[in-house]
């Protein structure tokens, strides 16, 4: 199961296990939810409390992911707090806005960025079975463009060109982006733990 009730990341993780043998199910599906606070200092941290909470809460494989953006010129910032950089009730429009703000300033040759996954996976026991790690490097915009994607897509440049990873169709986003960097790993070791008889 997925160890997450956000529809965004459940719709990229299941584009990466399309068509495998291991079936990646949601809270919702199983029935199954449970909070986490997120008190890590770090993206694996994070990562390992939910895959530990969901796995020994539902008593299922769980995979979970903490993510987030770090800004060169904002020495990392927003880092493990992305999803909460602007308070609790924030939208992703007004992080966005917060980051515009903060880098208002800031030259182009000094925006550069990068988009951080840790994936961790617990068995059912929610003993930590799998971790990996993964990068996608960019820069961010001075403006957001494209309707793709969530959090900050909009605004992070991705590749030699003037691309948004909010205006990179799913599958291609998926075949360079952090998640998706992670959900190949993940999938790799679920099949050959589940499928192939062992890690």
């Amino acid at each position: 199961m997925l160890a997450s009730g956000s529809a965004h990341k459940l719709a990229e993780f299941q584009r990466v296990f399309d068509q495998s043998p291991v079936e990646l199910l949601s809270p919702l599906d199983l029935g199954c939810q449970c909070d986490v606070d997120e008190t890590g200092a770090t993206f694996a941290d994070n990562a390992r409390l939910k895959a530990v909470a969901y796995a020994t809460t539902c008593r299922r494989w769980a995979l979970a992911d903490d993510s987030g953006l770090e800004i060169d010129a904002l020495d990392g910032v927003p880092g493990v707090r992305s999803s909460r950089f602007a308070g609790p009730t924030a939208t992703d429009d007004d992080r966005n806005a917060r980051v515009l703000e903060l880098l208002a300033e800031v030259p182009d040759e000094r925006r550069t960025a990068r988009y951080r996954c840790a994936v961790a996976i617990a068995d059912p026991t929610g003993v930590i079975a799998f971790e990996s790690e993964a990068t996608v490097e960019g820069v961010i915009g001075r403006a957001p463009r494209g309707e793709g994607g969530f959090g900050y897509d909009p605004l992070f440049i991705v590749g030699p060109g003037d691309t948004t990873m909010a205006e990179l169709p799913g599958v291609a986003k998926d075949v360079i982006s952090h998640r998706g960097q992670g959900g190949r790993a993940a999938r790799a070791f679920l099949e050959r733990a589940l499928i192939g008889g062992g890690p």
